[in-house]
């Protein structure tokens, strides 16, 4: 089987909105990228022994991307937590509310900020390398 046609294979198999719905369903990444793996498994062994050095140089600068991309959004994200953060200490504060009120929504948002990074970084590393190789091999 040629490069493309895996990739358009795997490409097909890994569908954003099937991943989402499992992501609300409580599934982790890890459990999605197991399944992945698991479900096309001959495909990415014969993507793998198809891959050249230079195929694996273009991974790599894809996975910098990718890097560079989960930063970007870490920082937005961090940047939009600290602006709300204000905004919830500014209300505390004026309707004098216990601290002990807002630690919950702090450490569930810790939680969420902690593993969908996880989450973006390697759905951003797959389908760009998936997108990128098939334009490779185009």
């Amino acid at each position: 089987m040629s490069i493309s046609k895996i990739l358009n294979s795997l490409e097909t198999s890994w569908q954003r909105d099937d991943i989402l719905l499992n992501i609300k369903k409580g599934l982790g990444s890890d459990e999605i990228i197991n399944k992945f793996l698991v479900k096309n498994e001959r495909q990415i062994k014969e993507l793998n022994s198809l891959l050249r050095p230079k195929d694996i140089d273009l991974l790599n600068q894809v996975e910098q991307l990718s890097t560079c991309e989960s930063k970007l959004i870490n920082e937005i994200k961090n940047l939009n937590y600290l602006k709300n953060n204000e905004n919830q200490n500014y209300t505390i504060n004026k309707t004098e509310i216990s601290p002990s009120n807002k630690v919950p929504s702090n450490r569930i948002s810790s939680f969420m900020i902690k593993w969908s990074n996880k989450f973006v970084v390697i759905a951003l590393l797959t389908i760009s390398a998936i997108a990128l190789l098939k334009q490779a091999w185009a």
